[in-house]
């Protein structure tokens, strides 16, 4: 892809830059455009052009660039600033300490996310339905495969499934795995929501489902970055008529294969605590809500109430 503008990219590959300069000309370049994480972005890009470290860009600032390796840095700048989000044009995003391929298939794992894990082994560590030894778990909707896997790094007696409708997104899910060597840690299933397990086999059997499932409706579409909205899965992230519902499928497909007080854990948008909590209704107890950093409700955590 040609940088946004040809001839000035044509003069940044002709000349020889540092590597200094070229990252300091890259960031200008997305400030000017206005590119959220800009300096981040700059960064990346460069040490994914150069096949090189952090360390490296500032340790060696004052190296030359070859002549490649410069068309190809202002090549992935152009990329960017036609909105295409850095994670897809690096192919990689770190979650949980842990860097996973990322694709058009799947969304793009979020910082916010993690405090559905965090939930969960919190919840895990203390005495359960399963008690403290082995613990099955569902995440629902595993795109990427980033809350099974981190799952199954942190609880390595846990028996983990990991569903999506998507065979695409499983694929990614599934490398993922075997690039984290947790190939045999986690089960994955092509299936809509908890189809698969919703037969007499699986009932009252989960200890957890977990879920960030797509929650942004119809009048929320014109908030929702370019980014997301032009290159992120739909599939993955809303464009439903109200965003609720799919909780109201999940909550009681949960119901019928958790056991008596075990747990769902939910992401949920920024403005729907109210109609989340609305949609559990009755057999569940001890609803939690867990704000993010910025303090945005972000995880609900619910159990399944006892006989």
């Amino acid at each position: 892809m040609l940088p946004a503008n040809p001839a000035q990219g044509s003069r940044s590959a002709a000349r020889t830059l540092t590597v200094r300069q070229a990252l300091r000309e890259g960031l200008a370049r997305l400030l000017a455009d206005h590119v959220p994480s800009a300096s981040l972005a700059a960064e990346l890009l460069l040490m994914h052009a150069l096949e090189r470290d952090r360390t490296y860009l500032y340790a060696h600032g004052d190296n030359k660039l070859s002549a490649a390796a410069g068309e190809r840095y202002f090549g992935l700048i152009a990329e960017r600033l036609s909105g295409k989000p850095t994670q897809y044009i690096t192919g990689h995003q770190e979650f949980w300490g842990l860097d996973f391929e990322v694709t058009p298939d799947v969304l793009i794992p979020r910082p916010e996310t993690e405090h559905l894990v965090e939930a969960v082994v919190e919840r895990a560590a203390a005495s359960g339905p399963a008690g403290p030894a082995r613990r099955q778990i569902v995440d629902v909707g595993t795109g990427s495969g980033c809350i099974a896997l981190a799952l199954a790094k942190e609880l390595p007696g846990a028996e983990i499934y990991a569903t999506d409708i998507s065979p695409a997104a499983l694929g990614v899910a599934a490398r993922n795995a075997t690039r984290l060597g947790l190939a045999g840690r986690v089960q994955f299933r092509e299936t809509d929501l908890l189809t698969y397990f919703l037969n007499p086999s699986y009932e009252d059997t989960f200890d957890f489902v977990i879920s960030n499932p797509p929650y942004v409706g119809r009048d929320e579409m014109g908030q929702v970055q370019r980014e997301v909205r032009e290159f992120e899965p739909r599939l993955a992230w809303g464009g439903l008529e109200r965003g609720d519902e799919v909780y109201a499928r999940l909550f009681p497909e949960a119901r019928r294969v958790l056991r008596p007080g075990a747990f769902v854990v939910v992401e949920i948008g920024y403005n729907m605590r109210d109609r989340v909590l609305a949609q559990l209704g009755a057999g569940w107890t001890d609803a939690d809500i867990r704000p993010d950093l910025a303090g945005i409700p972000r995880v609900v955590v619910a159990r399944k109430s006892r006989p």
